[in-house]
């Protein structure tokens, strides 16, 4: 067994970071699982890639393939948005990220599907599960932290997407509660907090399709040691704010309530120490095998002015490979 406690894996990772030594972290979303091991020591059957960084070779996808799905129903999905928005109503939030898990189908393994993917954030786990995430969490640069929350999506060939996706109300309200939730997060690690870019937008591949993705970027000065505390430092900031909502607290014992599933690994978070800096990757965009059965993870931000059909949509278009 991998996996250490949430105060044996922070731990090891204030003890991997305080030695300067080079290792990937994975930590579940509820921070009860957590992996850490120094890069030289790592087994052949995990793989990750953070932007440039990287352990295994490019590979380019050469034959057909067969990927279908079988999403929950729209009745279902409206039964839980409503829960939701009863809870927002009440003010017990104001952003939650709703999700599910969907049975997929397809001839390709997981090793295959991560090969073949195109992401800045990618992990496989021996067999168990890949991610391949557009979204960055922290990285973290000398003594600057800096966070790059995304919330917002929209087909990139619509006309006008860009301007449509900007001008959404609805989408800007999650957006900004989004960065006021990871300005005050990044202030309980650092100081001097700053939004230095505010909703700029970002081209991603889905499938057959391409997506475009509302994200900004936030930024706050840290202790000259915080390589020392480096799990201390992660630890305060989970789970990640953009994959649960605001107020987080309770937004989070809503989740437990409300999904129909355990999210384990999905929305939780992996990255990649490398004895001076890091990077690290939100866990979406997530396939995770069971029992011989494939489960893709999927979701989305709801507020007061969700739409339950647009949001069923947006569910259902993050289920895909990104060939």
């Amino acid at each position: 067994m991998n996996w250490l406690s949430e105060e044996n894996g922070f731990n090891t990772i204030n003890q991997l970071g305080k030695e300067k030594t080079p290792f990937l972290f994975i930590i579940s979303y509820d921070k009860s699982k957590i992996f850490a091991k120094p890069l030289a020591n790592l087994e052949d059957d995990i793989s990750y890639k953070l932007e440039d960084w990287r352990n295994y070779p490019v590979t380019k996808r050469e034959k057909p393939f067969i990927f279908s799905t079988n999403p929950i129903d729209f009745l279902s999905y409206k039964t839980a948005l409503d829960k939701v928005l009863e809870e927002i109503r009440s003010g017990n939030t104001y952003l939650l990220n709703l999700t599910f898990k969907t049975p997929i189908q397809s001839d390709l393994t997981l090793k295959e599907m991560y090969t073949y993917a195109r992401a800045k954030f990618k992990l496989y786990y021996k067999d168990e599960f890949i991610c391949f995430s557009p979204e960055s969490f922290v990285t973290i640069h000398k003594d600057s932290i800096a966070t790059y929350p995304m919330k917002g999506t929209i087909d990139a060939t619509l006309p006008q997407a860009k301007e449509k996706i900007l001008a959404n109300e609805k989408e800007m309200a999650e957006h900004v509660m989004v960065v006021d939730l990871m300005r005050n997060d990044l202030g309980i690690v650092g100081s001097d907090v700053k939004v230095e870019k505010f909703r700029y937008v970002e081209k991603i591949k889905a499938g057959n399709k391409e997506l475009l993705q509302v994200s900004s970027k936030i930024t706050a000065r840290l202790p000259h040691d915080w390589q020392d505390n480096l799990g201390t430092l992660l630890s305060k900031l989970l789970p990640a704010g953009s994959i649960t909502g605001t107020p987080k607290r309770s937004t989070v014992n809503i989740i437990h309530e409300v999904e129909d599933f355990e999210r384990d690994f999905y929305t939780g978070v992996f990255g990649v120490f490398d004895g001076a800096s890091l990077r690290s990757g939100v866990m979406i965009r997530f396939i995770e095998s069971v029992e011989d059965q494939l489960y893709y993870k999927s979701g989305g931000g709801i507020t007061l002015d969700s739409d339950a059909q647009d949001e069923y949509n947006e569910l259902k278009d993050k289920i895909y490979l990104p060939f």
